[in-house]
């Protein structure tokens, strides 16, 4: 009996000991890693290679985070270790903090879309760099920035080079479509290498607000509209844009809209068949008094279910922004339907 007693003893205290040291690794494994209600993003944009999900976010350098089941994430080291050299010289101010990516997957190369801005003005430009993985810990993991791809210049460009998408059309002709306030969003032919506008130059205005605005670099005007991104469904191509204001936390009424065409270059149409281009827009999603502001949005499909993933304002943490992802459902006519 004492034997036993014994062996039930440490038998225990075994058990005991192996849950502690599996807590610790838990505790030391999961230090870096934070929930998606945790996770402080703006203009989140995301991407799977092989079984881990990346986002790519606004933040010094591009912020990075991954995950393996885009619920629990982590922070990741950002793309640029200091700012490009180019964007330096070409932005008044600017130190290296990096808007609204995107990031894209095509002939065997990432293509990560970079804006560098002046705040409030068209002193713009939008730039790329190229990685031939996304994972970290890959010897062949390397950013390599290939500079400057539009610019858009005050007293020249009634438009603004920011929030691009990279898109391709039923012929697989890339296109990249940009902008924000001003005389709305822009979409312009691209090279096949990507770093460029195709020649000739071949440009669209897809979608715009009414608005009484001047020509001068700081004054935007009125018509909040930015964050384009074109996501392809059945035969339409959906344009989703986003309204209003950002940036401003608990008082953000950022909201998410939407068009959709049969051709890339449009005209897109919302549901009440009014012209994106001449103000029109669906409502997918606005914000409530958990998220007063929603937008900025990049919609994916994993494993046959469509995803909207953007950012939002908390309003139980002061407004922070934050990582929210939502499954898109479609009505019987093939709009989009997407709940908070």
């Amino acid at each position: 009996m004492y034997t036993k007693d014994i062996h039930k003893k440490i038998y225990l205290f075994r058990a005991l000991l192996l849950s502690i040291i599996l807590l610790c690794i838990s505790v030391i494994v999961s230090s870096n890693a934070f929930s998606q209600n945790q996770t402080y993003v703006h203009d989140p944009v995301m991407i799977r290679q092989d079984s881990i999900y990346y986002l790519f976010c606004t933040g010094w350098g591009v912020s990075v985070w991954s995950s393996p089941d885009m619920i629990n994430w982590n922070k990741n080291k950002p793309v640029f270790s200091k700012a490009p050299a180019w964007a330096l010289s070409l932005i008044p101010g600017f130190k290296g903090h990096i808007w609204a990516p995107d990031i894209s997957f095509h002939n065997g190369k990432y293509y990560l879309y970079y804006s560098v801005s002046a705040f409030g003005k068209n002193t713009s430009s939008i730039g790329v760099a190229t990685n031939t993985t996304l994972h970290p810990d890959d010897p062949a993991y390397r950013w390599e920035d290939q500079g400057m791809v539009i610019q858009s210049v005050p007293g020249r460009d009634l438009w603004n080079a920011i929030d691009p998408n990279l898109a391709f059309d039923e012929n697989r002709t890339p296109w990249l479509v940009f902008g924000s306030f001003w005389s709305g969003m822009k979409l312009v032919k691209m090279n096949a290498d990507l770093r460029s506008p195709a020649e000739p130059q071949e440009w669209y205005t897809v979608a715009k607000r009414e608005r009484h605005y001047k020509t001068e670099d700081a004054d935007p005007g009125e018509g909040a509209v930015e964050a384009p991104f074109i996501f392809k469904k059945g035969k339409y191509y959906y344009l989703f844009l986003s309204f209003d204001f950002c940036c401003r936390g608990i008082k953000s009424n950022y909201k998410i809209m939407a068009g959709r065409s049969e051709k890339i270059k449009g005209p897109y149409i919302d549901k009440e068949g009014n012209r994106l281009d001449q103000g029109g827009g669906t409502l997918v999603l606005k914000g409530d008094e958990s998220w007063p502001g929603v937008g900025h949005n990049s919609a994916y499909t994993f494993d046959d279910k469509d995803f909207l993933i953007f950012h939002g304002y908390d309003a139980s943490d002061n407004g922070k922004s934050k990582l929210l992802i939502r499954e898109i459902h479609w009505d019987n006519d093939g709009w989009p339907m997407v709940s908070l």
